[in-house]
């Protein structure tokens, strides 16, 4: 051994030694043997890249292969049914079919349009499928090849058969498209077609590059396995493999038995050794080797000393919890960068030096941590319960923290003295617990003297015992306190912005020390900080519950009465604050109702005031009985006017107050005797139904722009909802988040409306609200589902209404009949009287057709339509007047009235209730009133007055 050592001729004392001439030849020689050698590492990753590159090559000619053959299919598909739709829509071939001799007609034309086409044959059938043309004449008259079902039914089919063309059997791809007269209906089919395509072709052309390519990566391949042997040997300095396990044997003996911690780094400033000591002293991990200075978890003043390339000598560093010597000195290896060597040295004995350093380490540490922890939470609760756990252990045992209640609730405090407080939070063992329990006040009997210092700055008390034995304390129950084996306090104000907000107590039980002045200085540090924090969470939670507070008030509280819908709802605020969301149940005449949801973008309480108001306007617009479309274009022209508005009186520094465009909206009116909902939305997310098998839909309700982008049209869309169908309107912070997709939201969306499709619509809410709500939703969520309901038939009467005056006695006859019928005999004569001015009105003044519809929902809804779009307006006539008594005629008599119009007109529409209170509270509405009322209308000698003399 020894003499193989001074054949190569190293230098002593050198880490690194340079290898002479005869080692590079060796190296050489060595590293052409290996790459013909399959022992050695060279060879098998020479014949291991021969395998890859001849696999890569004939993975590329198959995928050639297959893209090609893929290519012409589909080419051959496309030309199928180019040829087949256009001679089946070809002039002609429709009446050829339907004629005596369809072959004699047709097989000339097929043929003609094959060899234009370029498609191999082209075959029409009758509606049997037996053949009136082919390419082969011998098989005309027998049976098509392939499935003609589809084609029959209207639509193309396009498939690969197997068949006979020419007297061989061939694979083919063909086109079958249907053959239809001008009412629709299917007279025969044309089948066209190619045979299947070759690839090989195109396989050849690309074959002999594939093949240069594989070669090439083959040669590229070979040299780099020789530069990896060369580099083996080069790196080995040609030791063989005893020599080598002896030399590292003798390297980890020494390196790792000194009491002495090594560290060897390199130019890119990563850790390529770590002895025992080092790992030791530093606290590092197992899998440290390769991983760069700053990946190690150390802190950023040892890492960069760490990664530094300046020398080094007895060099002192705080690290953790221990005072190291630290020498670094620099190593160039041959060929390579420089790297650096350092070493480390325990010298614990320096421990009382430190002692003081060690000491504000740490309380700067515990600040630094309260800090970031007292930061992350603006609820008051929550910041004084970080307060006492961020101090327990390593400032005290145990600590209260104390509030007045008018800061609990977010108010002001106020400056004068002796108010209030109370147990907000405690930490610390279960004695503390026991002697300060959350939530109670705090009084005078509780021990030791929890007060809030007069001066303002902190008080110690440092032996609670010497303070008991002067009964200067006894009261307050300090005796308590030490049988629970308390024994030193200091008390600390919370004080911000010359408020006092009340105070933090800190304790120390058992072997702990008293508090000295140090710890009173700390404590009172981390009480200012601390009461900024406090103070800050509760002006954000008294914000915060006015911006509750106003958007509760302007939310709806409850559903109005009605019987077309029957409806739940669910609110849920978002986490960061208040939002805009809102939705609306507003019942309409005809029986009626329309369903709103609505969302504003943003947080607090711009948003909640702006969802108020976009919220009235909707209840003021459905006032007017307008459509969906027409409703939202005046919503978005209101947004419009108030976005200019702000932009006009708004600071150009005030970030907070923005515009309203963003907000968004869904209008769905529903009609319960028709089933008839027509819905229109202004960038909002879509509706899903429900039907009454379980099956889930989404309909295609036509998008349009959010809110104040002004001139977009608005779009709506028809549905007819079969009854017990659940219609679902929700804002998007259902289905979409800072952390969820809109596809993932509408997956769980569909999940939950699958899984609770029979149950009632306060059952699905909740069983959307447990599956699809995000666990902390940043975004508000309004959730509305309505079960349809339909009118019966029995409850609803329609009549047509000829342009004559005589024909309203024989129409009001029939109603009251109806009524008599549905058990409303008490309001039947304010009915006819009702009914006699409106059928009237509308013959005189309207247009035909005119109509009359009676529903008997809640109350009694009388509907007269007309084709005209005039609508009558209520005036007070003159004594001298003729006419114009009988609107009002009909808002004494109804509870309400009104008119909406309609794509053929308008129609005039009264409501009653079931029961004639109007005319029994009003004593003016005496037999002699209705006599000289009645007396105005004439039936053309009919008795029964339904004529008015005027509207």
């Amino acid at each position: 051994m020894k003499g193989r050592f001074r054949r190569n001729r190293r230098p002593s004392g050198r880490l690194f030694a340079t290898p002479s001439e005869d080692d590079r030849t060796a190296g050489s020689r060595s590293g052409l043997r290996s790459l013909l050698n399959l022992r050695s590492a060279a060879g098998q990753v020479f014949v291991l890249q021969v395998v890859i590159v001849v696999l890569l090559v004939a993975a590329a000619v198959t995928a050639l292969v297959l893209d090609a053959e893929r290519d012409s299919w589909r080419d051959a598909r496309r030309q199928s049914l180019t040829a087949a739709e256009t001679f089946a829509n070809a002039p002609g071939t429709a009446e050829a079919l339907m004629s005596k001799d369809p072959t004699a007609v047709l097989q000339p034309r097929t043929e003609a349009a094959r060899k234009r086409s370029g498609v191999d044959f082209i075959v029409v059938t009758n509606t049997k499928g037996i053949r009136y043309t082919h390419p082969d004449p011998s098989l005309i008259g027998k049976k098509f090849v392939g499935n003609i079902q589809p084609s029959l039914a209207g639509r193309v089919t396009i498939e690969r058969i197997e068949g006979r063309l020419h007297g061989a059997r061939v694979q083919a791809v063909q086109a079958v498209v249907p053959v239809t007269t001008p009412d629709g209906s299917v007279v025969g089919l044309v089948g066209a077609g190619l045979r299947r395509p070759r690839v090989v072709g195109t396989v050849d052309e690309q074959l002999p590059i594939m093949l240069g390519a594989g070669a090439a990566a083959l040669a590229v391949s070979a040299a780099g396995t020789a530069l990896v042997s060369r580099r083996l040997l080069r790196q080995t300095h040609g030791l063989g493999p005893a020599e080598m396990t002896r030399m590292y044997e003798h390297h980890d003996t020494v390196l790792h038995a000194v009491r002495e911690g090594v560290l060897i780094i390199d130019a890119r400033r990563r850790l390529l050794l770590a002895n025992d000591e080092a790992r030791r002293l530093l606290d590092l991990p197992d899998d440290v080797e390769r991983r760069q200075v700053e990946e190690l978890g150390l802190s950023e003043e040892t890492a960069r000393l760490l990664a530094s390339t300046e020398p080094l000598t007895d060099a002192v560093h705080l690290a953790a919890d221990r005072l190291l010597l630290v020498n670094r000195r620099p190593t160039a290896p041959p060929g390579g960068q420089t790297g650096s060597v350092v070493t480390l040295r325990d010298t614990t004995e320096l421990a009382a030096v430190t002692g003081r350093a060690e000491m504000a380490r740490e309380r700067l540490k515990l600040l630094y941590d309260a800090g970031v922890r007292l930061s992350t939470t603006l609820d008051v609760a929550g910041t004084a319960r970080q307060l006492s756990e961020v101090v327990v252990p390593g400032f005290a045992d145990g600590a209260t923290v104390d509030l007045l209640d008018m800061v609990m609730s977010g108010q002001e405090p106020a400056r004068e003295t002796g108010q209030a407080m109370r147990h907000v939070a405690v930490s610390g063992s279960r004695e503390v617990s026991a002697l300060f329990p959350v939530g109670d006040l705090v009084t005078r009997a509780m021990p030791p003297p929890t007060r809030i210092p007069a001066t303002g700055r902190a008080e110690p008390d440092s032996d609670l015992s010497a303070a008991h034995q002067r009964q200067e304390q006894g009261p307050y129950g300090t005796r308590k306190a030490l049988d629970h084996g308390l024994h030193s306090l200091v008390t600390a104000p919370l004080q911000a912005r010359g408020v006092v907000l009340g105070c933090v107590n800190f304790f120390r039980t058992g072997e702990s020390p008293p508090f000295d002045e140090d710890d009173v200085s700390f404590a009172e540090e981390l009480a200012a900080r601390a009461a900024v924090a406090i103070d800050n969470a509760r002006r954000f939670t008294r914000e915060h519950t006015l911006a509750v507070t106003l958007q509760r008030s302007l939310l709806p509280r409850g559903l109005p009465e009605q019987n077309a819908l029957e409806v739940a709802w669910r609110y849920l605020p978002a986490q960061a604050g208040v939002g805009g969301d809102w939705f609306d149940v507003i019942p309409l005449p005809g029986a009626r109702v329309a369903l709103v949801v609505g969302d504003v973008v943003g947080h607090g309480l711009h948003a909640a005031a702006t969802m108020g108001r976009l919220r009235t306007a909707v209840h003021n617009f459905s006032a007017l009985d307008l459509s969906p479309d027409e409703l939202l274009a005046h919503l978005d022209d209101l947004v419009t006017r108030i976005d200019n508005e702000e932009a006009t009186d708004r600071d150009p520094e005030d970030t907070e107050h923005k515009g309203v465009t963003g907000a968004t909206c869904l209008y769905a009116i529903y009609d319960p005797v028709t089933g008839h909902c027509t819905i229109a939305r202004a960038g909002h997310p879509g509706p899903a139904v429900v039907r009454p098998d379980g099956s889930v839909m989404y309909p295609e309700v036509p998008v349009s722009p959010p809110l104040g982008l002004s001139g977009h049209p608005f779009e709506t869309a028809d549905l007819w909802l079969p009854e017990n169908s659940r219609l679902v309107l929700y804002t998007d912070g259902l289905i979409e988040g800072r952390h969820r997709n809109i596809d993932t939201g509408l997956g769980l969306l569909h999940r939950s409306l699958v899984a609770a499709a029979g149950g009632t619509p306060e059952e699905i809410c909740q069983a959307v609200v447990d599956t699809a709500l995000l666990p902390h939703a940043s975004d508000d969520v309004a959730l509305l589902v309505a079960r349809t309901r339909l009118l019966p038939p029995s409850r609803v009467a329609e009549w047509d209404v000829p342009s004559d005056p005589a024909a309203v006695a024989p129409v009001r006859a029939e109603c009251g009949a109806r009524l008599r019928a549905w058990g409303l005999e008490e309001i039947g004569f304010a009915t006819e009287l009702i009914l006699s001015e409106l059928i009237t009105n509308a013959i005189r003044h309207g247009r035909p057709p005119v109509k009359v519809r009676l529903l008997h929902d809640r109350g009694l809804i009388c509907e007269v339509s007309d084709a005209s779009s005039t609508s009558p307006h209520l005036r007070r006539a003159a004594t001298t007047d003729e006419g114009g008594r009988g609107l009002y005629l009909v808002a004494q008599f109804a509870q309400r009235w009104g008119t909406r119009y309609t794509p053929r007109g308008k129609v005039i529409w009264s409501e009653q209730l079931p029961h004639d209170n109007s005319a029994a509270a009003d004593d003016t509405m005496s037999d002699t009133l209705a006599d000289v009322l009645l007396s105005q209308f004439d039936d053309a000698g009919d008795d029964d007055r339904s004529r008015p003399a005027g509207g």
